[in-house]
């Protein structure tokens, strides 16, 4: 079992943020949601309220295996405007560490400078702020580490793609069958 991280700002992207979520725990996962506005109340895009599991200043960053970053505005803004995140995504990369990101979310990755040389996804209108990235349309993309994905349409396949990462492909078969049927 892998200890993940997702980061959740208000205006996050509900259904990105919770299918995650749900199929990783599914899967046996260890996901730990981690509020970077200071509690653990958040709001996502849809005016949802939910409560985190943690907040960043809290938790030891360095102790998890992967970082998930879902989408949505002004989610990701808030995402990308946070220190913390952008250098815990850094540092993962550097570390060959799980880092997953879906909707407007890689544009955080190419800020990061973590996507040289790498084929990327993003959600429509952000293709540009894929800096170093070769654009993979409408598709969730895996490139050693990174896994991307380009918005709520591909949330069930960005999800069991991070599982298929942190397990293996049967794992993710199986998650898959069991939701769908």
């Amino acid at each position: 079992m892998s200890k993940v991280l997702m980061f959740l700002a208000d205006g996050f992207e509900e259904i990105e943020g919770l299918t995650t979520v749900d199929i990783l725990r599914r899967a046996g996962e260890d996901i730990t949601t981690v509020s970077i506005e200071g509690g653990k109340v958040i709001k996502g895009a849809h005016n949802i309220k939910l409560y985190a599991d943690d907040v960043i200043d809290e938790v030891d960053l360095a102790s998890f295996d992967a970082v998930v970053l879902p989408g949505g505005m002004p989610g990701t803004t808030n995402l990308a405007n946070n220190e913390k995140v952008v250098d815990t995504v850094k540092e993962y990369a550097k570390a060959g560490k799980l880092v997953a990101a879906i909707c407007a979310a890689p544009f955080i990755l190419g800020q990061a400078g973590v996507l040289d040389g790498k084929k990327a996804s993003v959600y429509p209108g952000f293709e540009d702020k894929l800096t170093g990235a070769t654009y993979v349309k409408n598709e969730v993309v895996k490139d050693k580490n990174i896994i991307t994905a380009p918005g709520m349409g591909k949330a069930l396949d960005f999800a069991l793609e991070i599982v298929a990462y942190l397990q293996n492909a049967d794992a993710a078969k199986k998650i898959r069958e069991d939701v769908i049927g």
